[in-house]
């Protein structure tokens, strides 16, 4: 049986962030079709768009940054949990703070995950690959297939 492609949605400003990120995906065994968006109203909006549209399918995952422009990342994990139709898709927060404060508050907004961002390329592989095995090799996902 042929395994379909992984849909990940990657909420990142930095461009350099970007890159290293589907650099790394790169390497990754699981097919997986990335989509990147620079801001909080642009993911929201992409996943309520999604989700609307008959064929739509929700992000198996969305990798959330917390340094957005505009409105953060927190505020958007919010807004998504608070989003009955959104709320089951896992968000794992994927950001260079290690601030306890900012952990914690990802975990009262409902995030499944927090991972502080690598500081190197090896680094960036590293996270790629435990995400690759854990969310997409261990966990069961909901079906977003609509």
């Amino acid at each position: 049986m042929t395994r379909r492609a992984m849909n990940v949605l990657l909420v990142e400003d930095n461009a350099g962030d970007v890159l290293l990120f589907e650099e790394a995906l790169a390497s990754c065994r699981v097919s997986t079709d990335l989509v990147v968006a620079g801001d909080g109203p642009a993911a929201l909006g992409r996943l309520r768009s999604e989700y609307s549209r008959d064929d739509g399918v929700l992000p198996d995952l969305v990798l959330l940054d917390l340094n957005l422009p505009g409105m953060s990342g927190g505020e958007v994990l919010a807004e998504l949990k608070a989003d009955p139709e959104l709320r089951a898709t896992p968000v794992v927060i994927f950001t260079g703070s290690r601030a306890n404060e900012d952990i914690a508050d990802a975990y009262d907004h409902y995030a499944n995950s927090f991972i502080t961002k690598p500081a190197s390329f090896a680094g960036y592989e590293q996270v790629v690959r435990c995400i690759e095995e854990y969310w997409f090799g261990t966990t069961q996902l909901p079906e977003h297939q609509r």
